[in-house]
């Protein structure tokens, strides 16, 4: 029986893996993003789909555990610095939300007919964001540590918080509740505060020995172990103190994010993370009820296009109150309009007290979890019809009527570099680039650079290109380096074209475009660098350059047959082979 019994769950694992697996990929190629490939992946292997699963909720619960790796993950990141730094944002932003959003959205159960004390607890559920949702996506844009992403970390830190207070409202307003002494609250608020203080001390006191201790050890399977212990450990003591698990973890991350071991707990929890993290969105699929959907459509449509309205409108005011650009906080309000995994933790707690039955459950669940799945849609709107950043072209010109014997297209870290051999030759030479900040820059440092598209053939004209004798393509994109290079090819024939090429791929592409000369921007400093090696061996200066000679005739050689189709291009033979290297052939 035991055998049968591991069998079966094997089985549920291979699915549960197999699912993502095949559904992930298939939605990120589409462009979908991995958080709606998990939620369509559980939906169709849950209850209502093929029915490979028949209770999603105690996966649900396991995999909760994947945000609160999540969140000790971000804590290892947020030195208490960096925290302290965050304060006005996390006390004054992110309780500023919650707050109206607790006290508005409540309104919307109230104005279809249910009870005040239910209307504000699910209004109170749908206040608390998706943590999960939220900061995958947030990393996935590659925005966690950007300023309008810090300022939502913010925002879902305040608000794994206010799951206390809003559990403590819950037994408030239950019946009988209102007869809890002021003693009762009190330990309550003492308890959590105590939980607090004994993790910081033994966070400053006892982490840092124990892992120097266990490193000494040099056993990797213990050192996985511990940042396990102290990730699920430290959610555990947060749990038992009544307060929120990732929490727990999040302060747990902070206290080690100072450490030497930071990066190696970092390693030996993100695979995990990662797994449970994917774990939960498949719970979260298979856990929408199409049943009860079916049944109170109606009910569900209105609730969630009120509940996301409303908070939607929240999100934008307080954003722009606070002096949030539009289009950051039309982005905020997309990323966190929907509700999140604890409101499933206050909607249980309150059915437990008797404020709510199962069924008012299952339809306030249901609707969370669509708000949930709608979200990664409602980003993908905006990243499709969100206006162009418009720059500010303030202090800068365009070129007009300019001349001189070198045009630079590009004033980046390449261009930069590449202009101060001619300027130390007193050459006339004209540089536009169209990142106005750059331009600012650069004129702080004494260079004048002029604003422009070097894709545009009237730019190009205006910036004497017609009368340059060399044309510098500088730019830090492969796609627009060869499309100036073509371009300035077919226009101004009379002058040599060189570009900076990123590889050798796109060096063998600008060749056939007609560039005169390419660099790419790692041959030579690499080639120099092997040079060095050489010399800490004990090679001599001429034997150096003597090598560096031949390795340099042998690329122009190779660059030359790739360039006929008489070798395959591909990176496989970048350097050729190496025995043939060493004896020093081509």
């Amino acid at each position: 029986m035991a055998t049968e019994s591991a069998g079966v769950d094997l089985v549920s694992v291979v699915t549960l893996l197999g699912a993502a697996v095949v559904a992930v990929p298939v939605f990120k190629r589409l462009g979908l993003g991995s958080v709606l490939g998990y939620l369509a992946a559980g939906l169709a292997i849950g209850p209502f789909g093929l029915g490979l699963f028949s209770d999603p909720m105690a996966i649900l619960h396991v995999a909760e555990l994947g945000v609160v790796m999540f969140l000790f993950i971000i804590g290892l990141e947020m030195e208490p610095s960096k925290l302290w730094a965050m304060r006005r944002d996390i006390v004054g932003l992110g309780l500023v939300q919650v707050l109206i959003c607790v006290a508005l959205l409540g309104l919307v159960g109230v104005a279809l007919g249910y009870p005040y004390a239910g209307s504000l607890i699910a209004g109170a559920g749908f206040t608390l964001t998706s943590t999960a949702i939220v900061m995958q996506m947030l990393q996935e844009r590659g925005d966690i540590s950007a300023p309008k992403g810090q300022r939502i970390v913010s925002i879902l830190l305040l608000e794994d918080l206010a799951i206390v207070p809003l559990l403590a409202l819950v037994a408030f307003l239950a019946p009988g509740g209102a007869d809890m002494t002021l003693i009762d609250r009190l330990q309550g608020v003492a308890l959590g505060l105590a939980a607090i203080t004994a993790l910081v001390v033994a966070g400053i006191y006892l982490l840092n020995p124990m892992f120097r201790l266990l490193a000494a050890s040099r056993a990797r399977e213990v050192m996985t172990a511990a940042a396990l212990l102290v990730v699920l450990g430290s959610a555990l003591w947060m749990q038992l103190g009544g307060l929120s698990t990732a929490m727990g973890a999040f302060l747990a991350g902070v206290l080690l994010s100072e450490s030497s071991f930071r990066h190696q707990l970092e390693a030996d929890v993100e695979p995990f993370r990662g797994i449970l993290l994917g774990l939960f969105f498949l719970a979260v699929g298979m856990a929408l009820d199409l049943s009860v959907i079916a049944d109170n459509w109606q009910l569900v449509a209105i609730s969630v296009a009120a509940l996301m309205g409303l908070k939607s409108a929240i999100i934008y005011g307080v954003a722009r109150l606070n002096r949030a650009t539009h289009a950051e906080a039309l982005e905020r309000t997309v990323l966190m309009a929907q509700g999140g995994e604890f409101a499933f933790v206050l909607y249980s707690a309150a059915v437990a007290v008797g404020l709510m039955n199962a069924e008012i459950n299952a339809i306030l669940n249901a609707i969370v979890i669509v708000s949930m799945v709608l979200t990664p849609l409602m980003v993908i709107l905006h990243d499709r019809f969100k206006p162009a950043a418009k720059v500010s072209t303030e202090g800068v010109e365009g070129p007009n009527g300019l001349s001189g014997s070198v045009l630079i297209i590009g004033f980046g870290r390449f261009g930069q570099v590449a202009c101060q051999p001619l300027l130390a030759r007193k050459c006339a030479i004209t540089i536009i680039d169209d990142d106005p900040e750059m331009i600012r820059a650069a004129e702080t440092f004494g260079f004048k650079v002029w604003f422009g598209d070097g894709a545009r053939l009237d730019i190009l004209k205006a910036a004497g290109a017609g009368t340059a004798r060399a044309i510098v393509i500088a730019t830090d994109k492969k796609d627009t380096t060869t499309k100036i290079a073509k371009l300035a090819r077919h226009e101004f024939p009379n002058a040599a074209i060189l570009a900076r090429a990123w590889d050798r791929a796109h060096a063998l592409e600008l060749i056939k475009e007609g560039v005169d000369h390419q660099m790419r921007e790692t041959f030579h400093s690499a080639l120099e660098l092997g040079g060095e090696v050489l010399a800490v061996l004990g090679a001599e200066p001429e034997e150096i350059a003597e090598i560096a000679d031949v390795v340099r005739k042998r690329d122009a050689e190779r660059l030359a047959l790739q360039t006929t189709g008489d070798i395959y291009s591909g990176r496989s033979l970048i350097i050729g082979n190496a025995e043939h290297i060493a004896k020093g052939g081509t």
